[in-house]
C-alpha cells in the first residue's frame, strides 16, 4: 500500500502567473506530470521552442495556430474541443487566433516553468514576440 498523499485542487483557486501582457497560466504539479491552464489573448505568440517533455494540449476555448517542425514547418489550427499531442523534442510555436484557454499536460513536469527560467515566454510578446 502506498503512502502517497492525494491532493484535491480547485483550478479557479490556483494562483495565476502573468508571463507577459498576453499570456498567463496556473500550474498544478505532481511527481511525474504537470497540468497547466494557459490563458492567451488574441495575438499572443509562443515563440518556436522544443523541450524533452511530452506535451498534450487541449483547447477548451478559442483557437491556436501551431507551426510544427523547423524544416518547412507544418501549420495546424487547434480549436475548442480539439487536442494536439507533441512528442518530446518536436520544435513548435503557437499563435492565439482569438482569446484562448488551453490545458497543457507535460510529462515530466517542465522544470523551466517551475523555476522561472522560461524566458521565451516572458518577453514583451507584442504580437511578434513559447
Amino acid at each position: 500500500m502506498s503512502n502517497a498523499r492525494v491532493t484535491h485542487y480547485r483550478v479557479a483557486a490556483q494562483p495565476r502567473e502573468e508571463l507577459n501582457p498576453l499570456i498567463s497560466r496556473s500550474l498544478i504539479t505532481g511527481e511525474r506530470s504537470m497540468l497547466a491552464h494557459v490563458y492567451l489573448r488574441k495575438g499572443a505568440i509562443v515563440p518556436m521552442h522544443s523541450h524533452d517533455n511530452e506535451q498534450i494540449t487541449y483547447v477548451l476555448e478559442g483557437a491556436l495556430r501551431f507551426r510544427i517542425g523547423d524544416d518547412g514547418p507544418q501549420d495546424l489550427v487547434v480549436r475548442s474541443g480539439e487536442v494536439l499531442h507533441l512528442p518530446s523534442n518536436v520544435p513548435h510555436e503557437a499563435e492565439a487566433l482569438e482569446d484562448t484557454l488551453d490545458v497543457d499536460v507535460f510529462t515530466p513536469p517542465r522544470q523551466d516553468w517551475l523555476d522561472g527560467t522560461d524566458s521565451y515566454l516572458r518577453g514583451g510578446n507584442d504580437v511578434e514576440a513559447e
